[in-house]
């Protein structure tokens, strides 16, 4: 018998290597490279010369197709998320850190699914699958979370071979809604390796993700994220499935944001925001005054800054320190934002400005933990900054938004008149922005704006 060859392959992800090495050449993490069975040469051959292909039917673009029926999970913010609901045959990912909520999360929509109707008006049938938690676990936690007369049915399985000849059962037995946890637990008995490894990360996604398509039921695939990576990331099933949503959030702090980084029926970059309370996660309707709930006026080195996450106006408080550096290399601490563009905004106020930072430390920091990544933050971690080295309030009644240029140019950002919208719904009457596009003029008449074409012009606001 011929012995079987192995390959070594990162864990988080997927690279293929000729021998271990502690480090991954690929992604750059460390100790993630696990020695599997490669497969046989048998598997590897080209099909162009074998038999029994058949010749595909192409039509055209033209034609009629059914709209795709969604169901409500009657959880606002998940739906939002996932572009207004459920689409059936979808599946989608949730990936995230341990214990930041995932299972809660779904635990919570599938209850709350369960209580409505399907596509035939029969009431929806969900099915919760967990292979780290007993049946017991799980009914603990759905009593605690007020769900335990939810009419969820429960397994605790691990075999893919048998949770398939589960599920794949006659139409009037299918289930509407399936929840895997996690993925990462999962196993194919016809893989020679250990649960959690990429291999049979990908073969048990693909059989399930691929018995949903057939079936047309919604499949929740849950995938853990660890810092070691000695688990396989969610990664390699970001091409198989049609949504991934990314559970974010600071274990400091109560808010959970749900972030939709690929979806098939609906927009990108989409948010949902949750708090999390003694009875689970409950929706956080305006997410603007829950994080700007614990601000104070009138004090140095705090901001406004209206941002949009998704296609929803969100205003979080951007907060800065300036103080003496006591060592030859000034410490630059940011939390919730890009560090490579705070130094870009200290160099252009270096440089452009004259405002001379380079012996002072600075940290910078989102309240609410938050994380931002548009360029339209540029114009509030300045003005926090500069605020905080002048010891001069910005008022409290003032957002600012707009991009910075290395010239020093302030530019224009989308969407600003549905960030002054909010912020003159949340009481807001002063805003300092990058001017508007060409043509385009301000439509909000209830909020002042001044309009700050070069960051020296932001700069002589404080110091005048």
């Amino acid at each position: 018998m011929a012995k079987s060859s192995t390959q070594f392959i990162c864990q988080s992800c997927g690279a293929v290597h000729a021998k271990w090495a502690g480090k991954c050449d690929a992604c750059g993490q460390w100790n993630t490279i696990v020695e599997e069975v490669a497969p046989s040469a048998t598997t590897s051959k080209s099909v162009s010369g074998g038999k029994g292909g058949r010749k595909l039917d192409f039509v055209d673009l033209k034609g009629t197709s059914e709209r795709a029926f969604r169901l409500k999970s009657n959880i606002t913010e998940l739906d939002r998320v996932c572009g207004g609901g459920l689409v059936e045959g979808s599946c989608i990912l949730v990936g995230g850190d341990p214990g930041i909520g995932k299972s809660t999360l779904l635990l919570q929509a599938v209850a709350r699914l369960a209580q409505g109707v399907n596509k035939q008006g029969s009431p929806t049938r969900c099915v919760y699958i967990s292979g780290e938690e007993s049946i017991e676990q799980i009914r603990l936690r759905a009593a605690r979370l007020g769900l335990k007369d939810a009419q969820v049915d429960l397994a605790s399985a691990m075999n893919v071979r048998d949770i398939l000849a589960s599920l794949d059962v006659p139409e009037s037995e299918r289930a509407d809604v399936v929840v895997i946890d996690s993925i990462q637990t999962m196993f194919v008995d016809t893989l020679d390796s250990a649960p959690g490894t990429v291999g049979q990360v990908r073969a048990a996604g693909h059989e399930l993700i691929q018995l949903a398509k057939r079936k047309g039921f919604i499949l929740f695939l849950v995938g853990h994220v660890t810092k070691e990576g000695t688990l396989a990331g969610p990664r390699v099933l970001e091409h198989m499935v049609d949504t991934v949503l990314y559970f974010e959030g600071d274990r400091g702090h109560h808010f959970r944001i749900l972030r939709a980084v690929k979806n098939r029926f609906g927009a990108t970059d989409e948010i949902g925001v949750f708090e999390m309370t003694e009875q689970g996660l409950s929706e956080v309707a305006n997410p603007s005054a829950l994080f700007l709930a614990e601000r104070r006026g009138n004090i140095s080195g705090s901001c406004v800054f209206a941002g949009i996450e998704g296609s929803r106006p969100v205003l979080v408080e951007v907060q800065a320190l300036v103080a003496p550096s006591s060592g030859a290399n000034p410490r630059r601490a940011v939390v919730g934002w890009d560090n490579n563009r705070l130094n870009m905004v200290l160099a252009v106020l270096e440089a452009r400005c004259g405002v001379l930072l380079n012996n002072r430390d600075i940290y910078l920091n989102i309240a609410g933990g938050l994380k931002i990544s548009e360029p339209a933050a540029d114009m509030a971690v300045a003005t926090a900054i500069i605020s905080s080295l002048t010891q001069k309030a910005v008022p409290a009644d003032m957002v600012v938004f707009g991009e910075i240029g290395l010239s020093g140019e302030t530019r224009a950002v989308s969407q600003m008149d549905l960030r002054l919208k909010e912020a003159a719904k949340l009481g807001f009457t002063k805003a300092m922005i990058a001017p508007f596009h060409a043509g385009k003029k301000k439509t909000a008449s209830d909020i002042k704006v001044d309009e700050v074409g070069h960051l020296k012009s932001l700069v002589d606001f404080f110091i005048k």
